[in-house]
């Protein structure tokens, strides 16, 4: 599977410019991490097969040659010593991003993560930081065997002291990455693996930073609010198209930052048409998605013309390949949700 995906991308992306151009989501975080690299000799890269062979998914490819085996190191298939060595690189002045090679082989590193990346300034009164960013491809997709879908967020956005974002499109891995990379504390950065390749975006290598903790209105609109982050927010805008179709009108809000949330701007976009849909492929129970229901439940009732209606996965594993389409939300799941939003008068 891994080398399935590694040598389809190796000889394509290897002659390419990527200072400037349509770039692939994959692409960009490469070209966000070459120019944190040349801005800042402190970052440094480590994970699993990310020099040589550039990566299971090629995000690092090249990048060993340009900037050394010093900055950017091949480790052993260990997710504890990644994460706590980069915890270590990080308290003493290094700006690490460790690659986990998927985020369901990020549960050994957990305990590192939460007990020492998390509260290292607590703990330390401000006296030290730790600026790691942990980038991992999440999701499912892409045909993946077990532990390579999962849709494991809500496990760290649970935890004071870990920012989580999720870029949903080229631009914003680009810009949000630099950002995380810039932030002194903690960012675990969830890349959609099944959008590495799917879509294109004018992109050019200026290093503009996009802004952490904050949504992005992707598409305004009156009737309903759509609330969506990573791959999901692709089938959330041809959502959004269908209806329009109907005569429905509905913004699509790119939360990009589940942890912490921008509810102020969520809230303001559901005030604004008084119903909302929330999209999301994680399990249904416990997620994020839960989270912003249930604050504009407490916040905003009294304008919510309708119920807060979430379409999700299910409560399940992620199912193997023939199944996944099952499992993942749908265009059609969404707009169907979103006429049951409207149904209510």
């Amino acid at each position: 599977m891994g080398n399935q995906i590694t040598d389809s991308f190796s000889s394509a992306s290897a002659s390419r410019d990527l200072t400037q151009g349509d770039l692939t989501l994959v692409e960009a975080v490469n070209l966000a991490l070459a120019r944190a690299m040349t801005e800042d000799p402190n970052v440094v890269l480590l994970g699993e097969d990310i020099g040589r062979n550039g990566g299971v998914f090629r995000a690092t490819q090249g990048l060993q040659d340009r900037f050394s085996r010093e900055r950017v190191m091949d480790t052993p298939l260990a997710e504890t010593l990644i994460a706590g060595t980069a915890i270590g690189m990080a308290s003493q002045g290094l700006k690490p991003v460790a690659e986990i090679q998927f985020m369901g082989f990020i549960f050994p590193a957990m305990e590192q993560l939460v007990t020492h990346a998390a509260r290292l300034r607590n703990r330390t009164r401000g006296r030290l930081h730790c600026p790691l960013v942990v980038r991992a491809p999440f999701g499912g997709g892409i045909h993946a065997p077990e532990h390579h879908s999962e849709s494991t967020e809500a496990l760290f956005a649970h935890i004071p002291g870990i920012r989580v974002v999720i870029p949903s499109s080229p631009r914003r891995a680009y810009g949000l990455l630099l950002s995380a990379i810039d932030d002194p504390d903690p960012v675990l950065f969830l890349e959609p693996k099944r959008l590495y390749r799917a879509l294109k975006q004018p992109l050019v290598d200026d290093g503009a930073r996009l802004p952490l903790d904050k949504v992005f209105i992707l598409r305004e609109g009156s009737d309903i609010t759509l609330v969506s982050w990573g791959a999901c927010i692709q089938e959330t805008l041809e959502a959004a198209q269908a209806l329009e179709q109907q005569g429905i009108s509905a913004e699509v809000v790119d939360v990009a930052t589940v942890s912490p949330l921008d509810m102020d701007s969520i809230r303001a976009s559901v005030e604004k048409t008084g119903r909302c849909v929330i999209v999301h492929e994680a399990a249904r129970s416990g997620g994020i998605g839960a989270d912003i229901s249930a604050r504009l439940s407490e916040q905003s009732l009294d304008l919510l013309q309708a119920p807060v209606i979430r379409v999700t996965g299910f409560d399940t594993p992620m199912p193997y390949f023939r199944q996944e389409q099952l499992y993942l939300p749908q265009v059609a799941d969404i707009v169907a949700a979103v006429n049951q939003c409207m149904s209510y008068r």
